[in-house]
């Protein structure tokens, strides 16, 4: 299922604020990000039609399979592209930029093969 990347920025964040905070909120989501609350609120609106979040009558957001699914992907993609630009002599600002537009547009063939070159180049898989 293909996600548009204002989506999959969302869902990442969400992921990501989920694993800081016993919950999380809109007004979380848009201090992250430096949006506008009702900038969230739309977007919030359209994940949730998406079946990607749901929220709770108190206002919690939380991640459905299937947005959870999406944000670890996209998480996994940024950590792993991030850091390998920065063992290239990236500066870690332009790493983690160059990064999150990086990981909205490699194709899952790409990305493994990248994944499996630096794993294989910092000897994790050497016995």
């Amino acid at each position: 299922m293909k996600s548009n990347e204002s989506a999959e920025n969302y869902l990442e964040t969400i992921l990501i604020l989920s694993q800081k905070k016993p919950v999380v909120r809109g007004v979380d989501i848009a201090e992250e990000l430096g949006f506008k609350k009702s900038s969230v609120s739309v977007a919030m609106k359209n994940l949730r039609e998406k079946n990607q979040i749901y929220v709770t009558p108190e206002g919690y957001i939380y991640l459905t399979d299937d947005g959870k699914r999406i944000a670890e992907m996209i998480y996994e993609r940024h950590q792993l592209l991030s850091s390998g630009l920065m063992q290239l002599g990236v500066s870690q600002k332009t790493a983690l930029e160059d990064a999150c537009r990086i990981e909205h547009v490699i194709s899952a063939e790409s990305f493994e093969a990248i994944k499996k070159h630096l794993h294989l180049s910092s000897g994790a898989d050497e016995k």
